[in-house]
């Protein structure tokens, strides 16, 4: 099994329940662990054999850029679109952190995670 770990993204987007959140923004940091099988990948030493991580960055990306009020929703989204893009996939886990959240006291972050 290979396993493929994206860590350290960072985006600005608009994700909170408040509506200053989806104006203002924020700092938002994602981590992505996918596991599928590597062995054909690992002999042919062909990008096509492979789970092509930059395709799942750009998908990522993409999904940050939607504006929600859940964290729970833009994961599952993420999810969503890794699982139909990258059939080879057999599990995979995302943490999205929410920078500074404003909840009136010093937080450095809020992470949710979703798995499947």
């Amino acid at each position: 099994m290979g396993i493929i770990e994206l860590e350290g993204m960072e985006f600005y987007a608009y994700h909170g329940c408040f509506k200053e959140e989806q104006i203002v923004g924020n700092k938002f940091t994602v981590y992505v662990r996918m596991e599928y099988d590597a062995q054909q990948a690992a002999k042919s030493d062909t990008i096509g054999d492979a789970l092509n991580y930059q395709r799942a960055y750009e998908m990522i990306k993409e999904q940050l850029q939607i504006k929600s009020h859940l964290l729970e929703h833009v994961c599952e989204r993420i999810l969503d679109t890794l699982y139909a893009n990258f059939p080879e996939l057999k599990h995979a886990t995302v943490k999205l952190s929410k920078m500074n959240p404003p909840m009136g006291g010093q937080i450095e972050k809020v992470s949710l995670s979703l798995s499947r």
